[in-house]
């Protein structure tokens, strides 16, 4: 979000790695050899020799993936040491997940810095209870929360020591599955600047005051009321909820969800690893968990190949060919090829923000036109050869159908510079029906290393191809040409929020053709029926701000293509937007920060 950043940087942190499968050994055979067995064929030797040993499933989950029981000691010591190395680490290489396991915990704050991630391994969240708080704040940057990105909370209850718990947090930031017996306070302490966010599957007993966030996005929860809204609050499935209001107040609220399927997660039963996979719901709303064991299936870690830094995307890729699934354990991977996902209902779950970075214009996961994979909680950092896509759902062409059991695509964040020079033509392109978004920022960096208009040149960030999918939690900013471009049919989105690059050097880097700018969010023109709720695009053209936008959204003027709540806003006046949608809209005012708003379109 915001252009500067401190410049001091923790060391860089030292990971683990793993090295990829081991040289097949060939066991000794007791007894006298027959002239078959002492002298096999040349053909069958070389066979012997090239296949690989299989991969085994399950095992220990790395250094960096920190296990606590209510038995441990020094917990909080622990949690101050992670926090003091990962505070300010916006652009570091560590990684952590911070497990919890079933019980009771009194007297703790865990401060949440970035890359970590806190879960209880329970199946219900209040089955692990923190008499305490998963605090995140700005003191790092001077009271200013709109860059505390790439952090997550989940599936814990919490009993703040004061009551409210702090969750001041902006981009990539999920909070889920959580349950505050208390209030949220969504803002940095002193009430500073915040950009946010998500909270999905949670309960929050008491109010959530957003403050000073600008935006926020709640999907299938339940609070006990909600505080204020600065330009675009959005609601969909949530018990509680204001009344829909926008643009004053700016709250738009939808009594449910029309598709939705929880994130899978880690669980312990016994003494055992287990991920969850949630079922689908339509019309869904309110909490999963709430009324004894939640719905859905679950799978042994012993499923799952259980990677480490080091290995490569041929073990990656090998290991799911044997059927296993994957799971990534805190840190940095680097691809020289795509990791494939070609079965049906494949998981590919990270902990601690595990990061993929492409090597050598690689893409970094493509997905076949198949049912039911889910993909959640990982990071993919653009490496400094260009690639052509980063993130592929299907293959181009995809058209099969489904709906019964889609692709999910949750907390997977994809970064094009910043943590130093990237390049990505496209970041993520969906071509399968039915794909459910679920919570994504694609972000062309504004700030750290690798930043400029050609340096980390980024033209799309997400490409929809596909139709009949599904967008909840939409954050998608800076790229050189449109942030969204959606293509396929019956697409629909709740809640998007956007920024256009800051960086342009003047209007003619923008020009579309006879148009001022690419739209943040552009539908195709042979599209005949799409929707949107709760959208908004802002500008802040900090190197040239006399650049004019003629508008955040583009869309072809048909009944069946439909908009609700949309805005635009200028920053300080860095720059300008003529309309809103096409030539809808009344243009920003000067530096007044104020939006310009359309409720319903056309």
């Amino acid at each position: 979000m915001s252009a500067s950043s401190p410049d001091s940087r923790p060391p860089s942190i030292g990971r683990r790695t793993l090295l990829g499968a081991a040289a097949v050994a060939t066991p000794a055979v007791l007894g006298v050899a027959t002239p078959a067995a002492a002298a096999p064929s040349p053909a069958a030797a070389a066979s012997a020799r090239k296949k690989p040993r299989a991969l085994p499933g399950g095992g220990d989950l790395g250094p960096n993936v920190i296990v606590f029981d209510p038995s441990t000691p020094g917990i909080q010591a622990r949690l101050d040491q992670v926090f003091r190395q990962q505070e300010s680490a916006q652009f570091g290489t560590g990684r952590y997940a911070l497990l919890f396991k079933p019980g009771t915990y009194n007297g703790l704050n865990a401060q949440l810095g970035f890359y970590t991630s806190i879960a209880g391994l329970g199946l219900s969240p209040d089955d692990t209870t923190i008499n305490g708080d998963v605090t995140v704040d700005a003191g790092w940057f001077s009271g200013n929360a709109t860059q505390n990105f790439w952090r997550s909370a989940e599936n814990l209850a919490l009993v703040p020591v004061n009551g409210t718990n702090r969750w001041a947090v902006a981009q990539a930031a999920p909070f889920r599955r959580m349950h505050v017996r208390g209030g949220l306070n969504l803002s940095p302490d002193g009430y500073g600047w915040a950009s946010g966010g998500y909270i999905a599957d949670s309960r929050i007993d008491g109010q959530v005051g957003p403050y000073s966030q600008q935006q926020w996005y709640t999907r299938d929860s339940a609070i006990g009321s909600w505080l204020n809204g600065v330009w675009n609050m959005v609601f969909s499935g949530v018990e509680g909820a204001p009344a829909q209001s926008f643009p004053n107040p700016p709250y738009t609220t939808l009594g449910t969800t029309p598709i939705s399927r929880e994130k899978p997660f880690l669980y312990l039963q016994g003494n055992d690893y287990r991920v969850f996979l949630p079922e689908k719901r339509t019309n869904a709303r309110g909490v999963t968990w709430g009324n004894g064991t939640p719905r859905g299936t679950s799978l042994p870690l012993s499923q799952f190949y259980v990677a480490r830094p080091g290995v490569s995307a041929a073990t990656l890729n090998q290991a799911l060919a044997e059927g296993l699934h994957l799971l990534l354990t805190p840190g940095i991977y680097h691809l020289d090829r795509p990791i494939q996902v070609n079965r049906a209902g494949t998981v590919v779950l990270g902990l601690g923000y595990a990061t993929l970075i492409p090597d050598g214009g690689a893409t970094a996961v493509q997905v076949a036109d198949v049912d039911g994979v889910r993909l959640a909680g990982f990071l993919v950092d653009a490496g400094p050869v260009n690639s052509a896509t980063l993130l592929e759902i299907g293959p181009r062409g995809a058209s099969r159908d489904h709906s019964a059991n889609p692709t999910t695509v949750q907390d997977v964040f994809v970064r094009i510079g910043g943590a130093g020079a990237g390049k990505a033509t496209t970041s993520m392109v969906i071509n399968s029906r039915h794909t459910i978004v679920d919570h994504t920022w694609v972000w062309r960096a504004d700030h750290g290393e690798g930043v400029g208009w050609e340096t980390n040149r980024a033209d799309y960030g997400v490409v929809v191809n596909g139709d009949d999918v599904l967008a909840t939690g939409l954050f998608v900013e800076h790229f050189n040409k449109y942030d969204v471009q959606w293509n396929g049919q019956r697409g629909r989105t709740i809640f998007f929020q956007n920024e256009k690059a800051y960086d342009a050097p003047n209007q003619a880097a923008i020009q579309n053709g006879s148009i001022k700018g690419y739209a943040a969010y552009k539908v195709g023109d042979g599209v005949t029926t799409h929707e949107g709720w709760g959208l908004g695009s802002y500008c802040y053209y900090n190197v040239n701000p006399s650049i004019v936008q003629h508008h955040g959204f583009a869309a072809p003027v048909r009944s069946g293509v439909r908009f609700h709540n949309l805005l635009v806003v200028s920053l300080g006046g860095q720059g300008q937007y003529e309309c809103v949608i096409n030539d809808t809209g009344s243009p920003t005012s000067g530096t007044s920060t104020v939006p310009s708003t359309v409720v319903s379109y056309p």
